[in-house]
């Protein structure tokens, strides 16, 4: 066992609770053992990582095939490997034709990145449109779309010429005109808990980019995969990005990421002189893409019921089996769909309380960046319903210890 201080010492933290410390030993479909033979439920997926389960044996296998072959030969984009066109040819099949080119890159907020990059160049103007309480990653440029000054403030000075809006209000739309360069947008918004969209709003900011020019960059991080019941959460909301960012679970445990956009859109990126409007030199590493194929597959197998792990339950019947049984004093509601669910604790709970009770009960989850109050309910998409019924019993277990 490591000490919690050796630990700290040599590894930069951000400091979570104290007392929510884990040391893993193995992981293994939605449980994780840590050295002392303790055993919890994942309701996090490693915060939508681990989509189709920890140490799923398709991708172990997958990963190790690769191994045999090669592992890194070359800075993206100076040789053609196969892993990197099996996945564009395969993820291709399963999105809008008129997505069409994929960049390979390592995380998230390197995809976002890219894909403001390409837009830029794409259109040449200035203005970035975010909305209220979004986050995006960590990097210099994602911190610049942090509405929230506080997180922006010792950052300075970040990019110019950034603006936001809030998400469902119609008339906020009409702040994007004719100088905005990109709208970014989280299909359901996740920062303050699980936040749907309503009334047509994301076909409505659809038309509005389209009247005036702008590129919609969708940001499927969290929810891609399969985590709302679809491949990508888009695919229930009768509209489609111009660019597409993804990550997260696309590895399916081994850092990938990437955005795909419109021909025309990433070949402004690609033509781009000087070179190097946008590099990487492990993005599409060929062990990550065999693992993201390898889970890919996974997914859409679980979408179509091919999968056998459970009396055929979908992703969203599942998902509605939180949602009806998880209540209790504490809880005032729980929102969401399919696999990406948030409880929302009623005023006066403290937050703190339950995230350690959850621990002390086995249960790993955790809060929402911009409201604590909101509790993260997204297990793997590979969770039985004997599973999802011992995990809503040590849930209410932990809530009632509180």
């Amino acid at each position: 066992m490591i000490k919690l201080e050796d630990f700290r010492r040599n590894v930069a933290q951000i400091n979570e609770l104290d007392p929510i410390v884990i040391e893993p030993q193995t992981a293994e479909g939605i449980w994780v053992t840590d050295t002392h033979g303790k055993k919890y439920i994942d309701m996090l997926s490693g915060i939508c990582v681990d989509n189709t389960g920890h140490k799923n044996p398709k991708i172990i296998e997958a990963i190790k095939k690769q191994c045999e072959d090669y592992l890194h030969i070359m800075v993206y984009g100076e040789f053609i490997q196969k892993p990197q066109m099996d996945y564009a040819l395969r993820i291709k099949e399963l999105l809008p034709h008129n997505l069409t080119q994929i960049f390979y890159v390592n995380t998230g907020c390197e995809a976002i990145e890219g894909a403001i990059k390409a837009a830029k160049l794409y259109n040449h103007r200035e203005k970035i449109i975010n909305f209220t309480n979004s986050y995006h990653g960590a990097t210099l440029g994602c911190v610049s779309m942090l509405s929230d000054e506080k997180f922006r403030k010792d950052f300075q000075p970040l990019l110019p010429c950034v603006d936001f809006i809030k998400f469902n209000y119609e008339d906020d739309l009409q702040k994007i005109d004719e100088n905005t360069c990109c709208v970014v947008v989280e299909t359901i918004p996740v920062g303050e808990g699980v936040q749907m969209p309503k009334n047509d709003y994301l076909k409505k900011l659809r038309k509005r980019c389209n009247e005036v020019g702008a590129i919609l960059i969708l940001d499927e991080i969290q929810t891609g995969f399969g985590r709302t019941g679809t491949l990508f959460a888009f695919e229930q909301f009768d509209f489609e990005p111009d660019i597409l960012c993804i990550a997260k679970a696309m590895g399916g445990g081994l850092p990938l990421g990437a955005f795909i956009g419109k021909e025309e859109i990433m070949n402004a990126l690609n033509n781009h002189h000087p070179l190097i409007g946008h590099a990487t030199t492990q993005g599409g590493n060929p062990v990550s893409l065999a693992a993201g194929l390898a889970q890919l597959n996974c997914v859409v197998d679980i979408l179509e019921n091919k999968n056998n792990i459970d009396e055929n339950l979908t992703i969203q019947e599942k998902g509605e089996i939180y949602r009806k049984e998880l209540k209790h004093k504490h809880i005032n509601r729980i929102e969401g769909i399919g696999l990406f669910n948030a409880i929302y604790l009623n005023e006066g709970v403290d937050w703190q309380k339950i995230l350690i009770s959850c621990f002390n009960h086995g249960i790993i989850t955790g809060t929402h960046l911009f409201n604590p109050n909101a509790i993260s309910i997204k297990p793997p998409l590979t969770i039985t319903k004997s599973e999802i019924k011992e995990s809503i019993n040590r849930i209410l277990r932990a809530f009632d210890a509180v």
